[in-house]
């Protein structure tokens, strides 16, 4: 038999969502449902969070639970930071599948992004994490400044292209 379960304790469960809706309850019960908390309680907490910011597009949120109290903050991806750049209109994700994230977004966004990034990059420096993002770039399917992502990863590695260090 397991052990009793601690309420006092801090336990941290990461769950992947999209944007500004209540996700199923089925998915959320097996994580929260040991811990104590009504999942659907939770998803609607999570639907409020997300839905200002990140409405429509999968994001990773964390939640911190202790005491049967569940505080909800969002961990953004790589990714779903570039696609919020793109600035792109909001989209019902059942109607319009399959969407090609095909805009131009500027240097200075990479280099912001890299800098939210960067706590959790393994790069050694901020220009590493710039070529991580222009990698994400590559993968969602954006230009940077015009260019391919590619050429720009092969342009800061010949020195072409400066990096802030901080």
């Amino acid at each position: 038999m397991p052990p009793k379960f601690d309420p006092s304790q801090v336990v941290d469960v990461y769950v992947r969502v999209t944007g500004g809706e209540v996700g199923a309850a089925s998915s959320l019960a097996p994580k929260i449902g040991p811990l104590g908390l009504s999942p659907k309680k939770i998803g609607e907490d999570i639907a409020k969070e997300t839905a200002k910011d990140w409405k429509g597009l999968r994001v990773t949120v964390k939640l911190t639970v202790q005491n049967r109290q569940a505080k909800v903050t969002v961990v953004p991806s790589a990714a779903a930071l570039v696609i919020k750049a793109l600035k792109e209109p909001e989209r019902d994700r059942k109607k319009t599948k399959n969407i090609k994230h095909n805009g131009n977004i500027s240097l200075d966004d990479v280099i912001e992004i890299a800098k939210v990034m960067s706590v959790r990059s393994m790069a050694k420096d901020l220009s590493g994490t710039v070529k991580e993002i222009l990698g994400t770039c590559v993968s969602v399917g954006c230009t940077v400044d015009g260019k391919d992502p590619k050429d720009l990863q092969q342009e800061i590695t010949d020195g072409d292209v400066e990096i802030p260090l901080d």
